[in-house]
C-alpha cells in the first residue's frame, strides 16, 4: 500500500554476498535519485531471445559516440525509445491496477537508468494519490547478476557492481528491467539474485528488445520492440545516461570484432 510504499522509500539495509570461488560482493539497499524520463507486447513462451554484453565493463561516464559505421544499422531513435518508455510504464500500472506494492529492479548496466525512467514516468502518469496524502513514489534499485552467472567458470573474474535494494521486497510485485533479452540466462541469475534477498508476491520482466534465440523457458512481460536476429548478429541498445544516446542497433559480428564498429 501507500505506506509501505513510503517506508520503503525510507529504507536501507547492507547486506554481504560470497560465490563459490569465495569473492565478496556487496548488496546495499538504498534508495538513489529519481531519473527523468521514459519505457510491450508479450512473446510467446518458447520464442527466442537474448541478453547482449552483459559481462563487458561500461565506464560510468557516457563515452562519445563513433559516427556510423559499416555493419551497423539503426533500427530505433532517441524518440522511438522514449515512446517504449512511456508505454511499457502504462502497461505496467495497467498490469497492476496502478502503482501500489511496485518495485523496480534494472539489471546492470543499461537497465539501471531505464528503470529509473520508468519509475520517473510512472510517478508522472500517476501524479498525486486521491486522498492528497501526496505525490506517488515508485521505488527503483539496482541489480547486479555477476555472481550468479552460469558461466564464471569460463570467463575468470568478472568486475563486481553494487546492487541497491530500495525497499524490503517481501510481498510486492517487483519488476525486472533490461535492455535486451536473448538466452534468458540473464534473467534467471537476476532472479536466483533477487530470491536470495526475499520473497516477492509476483515478479515481472519488461525489456526494451526481445531478439529471440531463447535458451531458458523464460518470457517478458513488457517488450518494447520484437526483433528477429541471426546469430552472426548483435543487438545494442543504447541509453544517453550510458552511451550519450537513446537508439537501438543491429551490429553485425565481423565488423564488431574486426574493430570498425565500436563496442560499448
Amino acid at each position: 500500500g501507500r505506506d509501505q510504499d513510503r517506508a520503503c522509500s525510507r529504507s536501507s539495509v547492507t547486506a554481504t554476498t560470497h560465490d563459490r570461488g569465495g569473492a565478496v560482493g556487496h548488496l546495499t539497499c538504498l534508495v538513489p535519485p529519481m531519473a527523468v524520463g521514459t519505457l510491450g507486447p508479450h512473446r510467446p513462451f518458447n520464442d527466442r531471445s537474448c541478453e547482449a554484453g552483459k559481462g563487458r565493463s561500461v565506464t560510468d561516464r557516457a563515452p562519445t559516440r563513433a559516427p556510423a559505421a559499416p555493419g551497423r544499422k539503426r533500427i530505433l531513435g532517441g524518440d522511438d525509445v522514449d515512446r517504449i518508455v512511456t508505454r511499457i510504464a502504462h502497461e505496467i500500472l495497467e498490469r497492476n491496477r496502478g502503482p501500489s506494492g511496485l518495485v523496480l529492479m534494472g539489471i546492470r548496466t543499461r537497465g539501471v537508468p531505464l528503470a529509473a525512467r520508468l519509475a520517473a514516468t510512472i510517478e508522472r502518469i500517476e501524479g498525486a494519490h486521491p486522498d492528497g496524502s501526496g505525490p506517488v513514489v515508485v521505488p527503483y534499485g539496482a541489480l547486479d547478476v555477476t555472481l550468479y552467472r552460469d558461466d564464471l567458470s569460463r570467463r575468470g573474474p568478472l568486475p563486481l557492481g553494487q546492487t541497491r535494494f530500495p525497499c524490503d521486497i517481501d510481498g510486492r510485485v517487483v519488476v525486472l528491467v533490461d535492455d535486451v533479452l536473448y538466452t534468458g540466462r540473464t534473467i534467471r541469475a537476476a532472479l536466483e539474485a533477487l530470491l536470495e534477498v526475499g520473497r516477492p508476491r509476483a515478479v515481472r520482466l519488461a525489456v526494451i528488445v526481445d531478439r529471440g534465440h531463447r535458451e531458458l523457458p523464460i518470457r517478458a512481460d513488457h517488450v518494447g520492440k520484437n526483433l528477429p536476429t541471426s546469430l552472426d548478429e548483435d543487438v545494442r541498445v543504447l541509453v544517453r545516461e550510458v552511451d550519450g544516446e537513446d537508439a537501438v542497433e543491429i551490429v553485425a559480428r565481423d565488423a564488431a570484432a574486426s574493430g570498425a564498429v565500436e563496442r560499448p
